[in-house]
């Protein structure tokens, strides 16, 4: 006869299970790199040990692993609840870029004189889907439903939140929005959900255009800069000192008890493996997959390590939920992601490394004298609907680049190409200067493209038809380009902007211009964007789940590693939930009662 086994060996014994079935235990392999740094293979394969046979070279009540928006937001508010804080990070502090302060800085801001039971509905369907009536079935329907309640109160207390951490932010950039982006979902007149401007400083607008944001003096900064330097700079170095912040320390697994809660946190520091004590909980905040090669092949669609592109930081290649999966925690829609379609470039260590391009936010996608092609050559889509802020499906769009024809047995978008002549070359930068990789650094840029024309990431050719050949000796073409289907494309783009209507797909007519000024040039296109956002399960608490919707005990989570928008992204999203979830989970983590 077996041996009766107790609660806590059976759930041990599951995730082991687990663990070993999905292949992550098989010959102590784990889905990303260096997980087990320092660490023997066999570590990862039992439970670790209980917590108090344990030597702490850090202990604090709440740890917080990254600080982004979501972890600054989760630290400020759970020091604020009377907790010690310590929050680990594994960038060094002079290069603290995280995606936080490489964005946009927009958040969304609903009109407060909205319906709140509107904003709830509106919320729960960007969320979950599962109140739409032609949806076939809600993304997260054992959460959704408390989650929309707890966004739907805590949204309205994000610019006070704001204001509180930086009284001197501009606050006529803070205007509530008015009807909701998505005008299908219900309630979305009711609701009154809008979204701000971009964050900013009261003298913003005296900014010197040729200094990179992030040197701009505080008085001037705006956009993610602006964001982040709110919340870190200002709400945690200035006003709260005493929160220990760890950079240069990424951390490398959670340190579990032996009734599954989590008690701590290993990381390195200096090359050497330190135990860090969370005597309420641990917080992760460590954003996306975007730099992890094997959860990019796993989870993203279609080819996802040379098909894709993101623009936000390199720091983000899945650590936390490596490290929650080794706890046992749930994953829930890993495929999403905030997504368009961007630029990407052989550019950088992670190139060099695994294939990974670098993508970079592309404001050429829907300006004049430019179309989008196929591989074939051909034209698909509204090339507005990419960039327009009065469509919201544009996050949405990475969906159409990754289309795939069944009868060819391959992704003929991937990559896409957009095509521009020299009027659009000499007039602006073709990629976003100012913020993502370009702004921050990780890109070489100039604003008149010649760099990129010289280091090969743009084609240039004296006709139509060369620029078909060049293209076609790209490998990623796969030689599938038709000279003349380009050229027909292109003369049928060029016939339609004279008449001044898009008769094909209803391109805004203020955005088309000719593309007939030799040199012509290409430039390749992938589906791709800021971010990811599928996955640690989690409920509206912000604990984090198990795959039985079980919570971790003392484990919390926010930001995009477990973004709260599981069916459709609206833009400036990421930054809200940085602040209601992250907010939560610092007041939740910091109620606990302490385990020693």
């Amino acid at each position: 006869m077996s041996e009766k086994k107790t609660d806590s060996e059976r759930k041990q014994l599951s995730r082991r299970d687990f663990l070993r079935n999905t292949g992550i235990l098989a010959g102590g392999a784990v889905l990303g790199t260096g997980l087990m740094a320092g660490c023997s293979t066999g570590a990862a394969k039992e439970t670790p040990a209980p917590a108090s046979a344990e030597v702490w070279d850090h202990e604090a009540d709440v740890v917080i692993i990254g600080l982004g928006g979501a972890g600054a937001s989760a630290a400020i508010e759970a020091h604020d609840a009377g907790a010690k804080v310590l929050v680990v990070e594994k960038q060094d502090e002079k290069t603290h870029y995280p995606n936080t302060r490489m964005s946009g800085g927009v958040w969304h801001n609903p009109d407060p004189t909205g319906d709140r039971a509107a904003r709830v509905e509106y919320i729960k369907a960007m969320m979950s889907g599962e109140n739409i009536p032609w949806k076939n079935e809600g993304e997260q329907e054992h959460v959704s439903a408390d989650m929309a309640e707890m966004f739907a109160d805590g949204i309205m207390e994000v610019e006070k939140f704001l204001m509180t951490q930086a009284p001197d932010l501009d606050p006529a950039g803070m205007a509530p929005g008015g009807e909701a982006s998505f005008p299908m979902f219900p309630k979305f007149k009711e609701a009154k959900y809008g979204k701000t401007i971009s964050t900013r400083y009261k003298d913003f607008q005296n900014a010197n255009s040729e200094v990179p944001s992030y040197e701009q003096p505080k008085e001037q900064k705006s956009s993610g800069e602006a964001f982040y330097w709110a919340l870190v700079e200002e709400g945690i170095k200035t006003k709260r000192p005493e929160i220990k912040l760890l950079f240069s320390t990424p951390a490398k697994k959670l340190i579990q008890g032996e009734n599954g809660e989590i008690q701590g946190v290993i990381a390195i520091q200096e090359g050497k493996e330190i135990k860090i004590k969370a005597k309420k909980g641990v917080v992760l905040t460590s954003g996306g997959y975007e730099y992890n090669m094997p959860m990019r092949k796993a989870f993203l669609e279609g080819p996802g390590v040379t098909g894709w592109g993101f623009y936000g930081t390199t720091s983000n290649t899945g650590d936390g939920i490596e490290m929650a999966i080794l706890v046992g925690a749930g994953l829930v829609k890993v495929a999403k992601a905030a997504s368009r379609i961007e630029s990407a470039f052989p550019h950088g260590e992670h190139f060099e490394k695994s294939g990974l391009k670098m993508g970079s936010n592309t404001s050429v996608t829907s300006s004049k004298n430019s179309v989008i092609v196929d591989n074939y050559g051909k034209r698909y889509t509204d090339e507005h609907i990419i960039t327009d802020s009065k469509r919201p499906y544009r996050y949405q769009f990475y969906k159409e680049a990754v289309h795939y024809d069944l009868l060819t047995m391959n992704y003929p978008r991937i990559p896409s190409w957009i095509i521009f002549d020299e009027t659009r070359r000499t007039s602006s930068s073709v990629v976003n200067m100012k913020i993502s990789t370009v702004g921050y650094g990780y890109l070489p840029w100039t604003k008149d493209n010649m760099d990129a024309i010289q280091r090969g990431w743009i084609l240039k050719a004296d006709t139509i038809e060369e620029l078909a050949e060049k293209i076609k000796a790209d490998p990623e073409n796969r030689e599938l380009i038709d000279t003349k289907t380009l050229v027909d494309n292109v003369k049928r783009f060029n016939e339609l902007c004279a008449t001044g209507e898009d008769k094909d797909f209803g391109r805004t007519p203020a955005t088309m211009g000719p593309v007939e000024k030799p040199p012509f040039y290409a430039m390749k296109l992938y589906p791709g964007g800021p971010n990811t956002k599928g996955g640690i399960d989690a409920n509206a608490k912000r604990e984090a789940l198990d795959w039985n919707a079980n919570p971790i005990p003392r484990l919390y989570t926010a930001g995009e590693i477990s973004s709260v928008y599981k069916f459709t992204y609206q833009a400036g999203g990421n930054l809200t939930e940085c602040i209601v979830c992250g907010r939560v989970a610092g007041k939740n983590v910091a109620a606990l009662t302490s385990w020693s």
